[in-house]
């Protein structure tokens, strides 16, 4: 019998008539393990192979002696309380049957069930007492393993105690008060009487702290004091000065000690004896004083780029995008992205041709009026590729903190022009709102969109109010909770059904007349959202009009004033570049274009052919890649290529914004498609800082210390 079956069976003590055996049957066929017993002692030593439970008739226990069942039952662990099921010929309850009381305190856990009985009601009875008793097999397990877990503890603060007592610094764990729970020697060595310094009587001079200004602290500013308020402080030096002793010089640490809830419920102070290492940077600037403005510049300009990089480093940490289209916008988004993608590449083509073409022909008014229209044609069509990629989550962002305020002012004007002069525009913009964290131009355009629908759903005319506050995130929405920088357009026009409101954004739907949309302005406006880390949502009412709700990103720092970009100086000399591109369309296009303006071009339709060419010596002066090619993106060529030449400048031509994070940031980019002077402009700039670097090289060639 295994373990499992004797702690869950039922003993039975019926030692005359057929009691025994009925009882065995019923629990057997219930599917409980029944013995029966019979007399007291062999009930007795049954126990000690384990019970679920006792059977006992009353006048098997009525005159017997109980001496070992009583002794057995109290000599029960606190988590048992072994159930007696009594059977007996009466019901009465202890307060009218003395004898029922007496084994009722006797036995403790009795239940009494009367005879004659339906077996159904022993079963359940039993079941139930077998509940109760499974219950207490749990309790001894909680038991056990909390005595494990009390002594696993134990063990972990011994250990603790004794890395604590033998570590090379003074360490000291306080509580919320800076009363010492727990130190080391080499912290009582400092404070025999375990009093922090900000806790010593005024006056006391023992210890004397200084900021990173050779300022002198406060007591308000002495480590303990900032650990215990929750601030986590690092490195502060101090003077020790110890009664009758030469001052030591330490360097105090001081992190808070916080609960499950992150409550400060005391703090961790680390004090560290710098005296060998000040005593070592005296000697070395006493040798080294003619360096010492030196070592002291260098040293500012690796904090500064430090802190660069750190502010980098965060900039870069970006929440992931959280709230994801349904299946089928996400599948379309993606097909989309990609004829948005081709589409580029044909424009590339066109639009450069175009251009080179326009210069080979003469003037002719009707040859320049065709001209136009092309160049127009191919340049709406660029639009419409925007469009497509706001939608498909794939344009190039360029996101900045954005004064909200600011970019609806600067913009009134030409939303006034573009609704007409029949809708009355209302900007509610506080200029203390938080700024965002958005491409500018992408969201001016978004505006100018809403504002575009706005006048279409006014015919008769209407107000438009657009709205700039900090609110919290739709529930909806799948950021995380809290307040964000929040614009809301509402118009007062004729508003959508919930046909049409469910589909508004999807590409390519309208509900305009033909010609007079392409169904792609609220896509964009929800691609924008999404793409740059926001949530948008549309909510509308048939006759009342419609609201488009964005929240953006917040920005981590100030926004600053739009500042005129500079006319771009595109007079370099020749140069030989590099034009690398799979796409021969692509690639004779910019070559013509190259040429056009004065260089001398290489052309190579991969990387590794790329590669061949720089290995066979071959002078060039700039390389211009594509990114998306076969075996080999532009990124990985221009590592290999910087492998071998690293100051040359690489331009990366794209029409995606979905490179990987952080990996061109060193390399520029050419957003396609391009013109021939937005390449010229690329081209130039990079030609200009290569001469630049090149001159600046050469001048320090000429220098050399004394």
């Amino acid at each position: 019998m295994s373990e499992a079956v004797a702690m869950e069976r039922a003993l039975i003590l019926a030692p005359h008539g057929r009691d025994a055996a009925v009882a065995t049957a019923l629990l057997d066929e219930a599917g409980i393990a029944a013995h029966a017993c019979p007399d007291l002692p062999a009930l007795c030593a049954a126990l000690e192979d384990g019970a679920g439970l006792l059977i006992l008739v009353e006048e098997a226990v009525r005159t017997a002696d109980l001496q070992c069942l009583v002794a057995w039952i109290g000599a029960q662990p606190p988590w048992s309380d072994l159930p007696v099921i009594l059977l007996t010929f009466r019901g009465d309850g202890a307060e009218r049957t003395p004898e029922a009381a007496r084994l009722t305190e006797l036995l403790g856990n009795v239940t009494f069930v009367e005879r004659p009985f339906h077996p159904t009601t022993l079963v359940s009875v039993v079941r139930t007492c077998l509940r109760g008793r499974r219950r207490q097999y749990e309790a001894r397990a909680r038991l056990v393993e909390r005595e494990r877990l009390l002594a696993d503890l134990a063990d972990e603060r011994a250990r603790f105690e004794t890395l604590v007592e033998h570590l090379p610094v003074a360490v000291n764990l306080m509580d919320l008060n800076g009363r010492t729970i727990l130190s080391n020697p080499a912290f009582r060595r400092f404070f025999p009487d375990s009093v922090i310094p900000s806790q010593r009587p005024d006056g006391e001079e023992s210890w004397i702290g200084y900021d990173e200004q050779g300022r002198r602290l406060g007591r308000d500013q002495y480590v303990a004091v900032r650990a215990l308020h929750g601030e986590t402080v690092s490195g502060i030096e101090f003077i020790y000065h110890p009664a009758g002793g030469q001052p030591v010089w330490t360097r105090v640490s001081g992190v808070p000690v916080q609960d499950s809830t992150g409550k400060t419920t005391g703090a961790l102070a680390v004090i560290v004896d710098i005296s060998d290492q000040k005593a070592a940077q005296e000697a070395l600037q006493r040798l080294t004083a003619t360096l010492e403005s030196k070592v002291q510049e260098r040293t500012r300009e690796l904090a500064a780029t430090l802190d660069q990089l750190r502010d980098e480093i965060r900039d870069r940490e970006r929440a992931e995008e959280q709230l994801r289209q349904t299946q089928k916008l996400e599948t379309l988004g993606q097909l989309t992205g990609g004829v948005a993608h081709d589409f580029n590449n044909l424009l590339m083509a066109v639009l450069g041709n175009l251009e080179l073409l326009r210069k080979r022909l003469p003037a002719d008014p009707t040859t320049e009026r065709l001209f136009d229209g092309a160049m127009q044609g191919a340049q709406r069509g660029a639009t419409l590729t925007q469009r497509l990629l706001a939608f498909a989550r794939r344009q190039d962002l360029q996101p900045q903190a954005v004064d909200l305020a600011g970019l609806l002012d600067g913009m009134k004007t030409l939303l006034e022009r573009s609704v007409g002069p029949r809708i009355v525009i209302r900007i509610d913009a506080p200029s203390a709102t938080t700024p965002a964290l958005i491409d500018p131009n992408q969201l001016e355009l978004a505006i100018l969109n809403l504002a575009v629908n706005a006048r279409d759903a006014m015919p008769n005319g209407g107000t438009l109010t657009v709205t700039v506050d900090e609110a919290p995130v739709s529930v909806a929405s799948a950021l995380p909770p809290g307040s964000y920088p929040h614009i809301s357009v509402r118009d007062t026009g004729t508003g959508m059904d919930g046909e049409t409101l469910a589909r508004a954004v999807e590409p390519f739907f309208s509900t305009k007349g033909i010609g007079k949309g392409t169904g792609l302005g609220l896509s964009m406006v929800h691609g924008l959202a999404v793409q740059s880390g926001g949530a948008f949502r549309l909510s509308s009412v048939p006759g009342q009009g419609t609201v488009v709700d964005l929240w953006l990103p917040k920005a981590t720092t100030p926004a600053q004033a739009a500042e005129s970009p500079p006319a771009p100086v595109v007079d370099v000399s020749p140069a030989v570049v590099l034009v690398v591109d799979d796409d021969a369309l692509i690639a004779m296009s910019t070559v013509d274009m190259l040429a056009d303006l004065g260089h001398t071009v290489l052309e190579a339709s991969s990387g590794t052919e790329a590669l061949e060419l720089l290995r066979s010596g071959q002078a060039v002066d700039l390389m211009l890649t594509d990114y998306a090619m076969p075996g080999m993106t532009g990124v990985e060529l221009a590592r290999a290529a910087r492998a071998m030449a690293p100051d040359l400048p690489v331009l990366l031509a794209t029409g995606y914004a979905d490179l990987p994070e952080g990996v061109v940031a060193d390399l520029p980019r050419l957003a396609k498609p391009y013109t021939q002077n937005q390449l010229a402009v690329a081209t130039a700039k990079l030609l200009a800082e290569m001469a630049r670097t090149s001159a600046h090289a050469e001048r320090s060639d000429g220098l050399h210390p004394d």
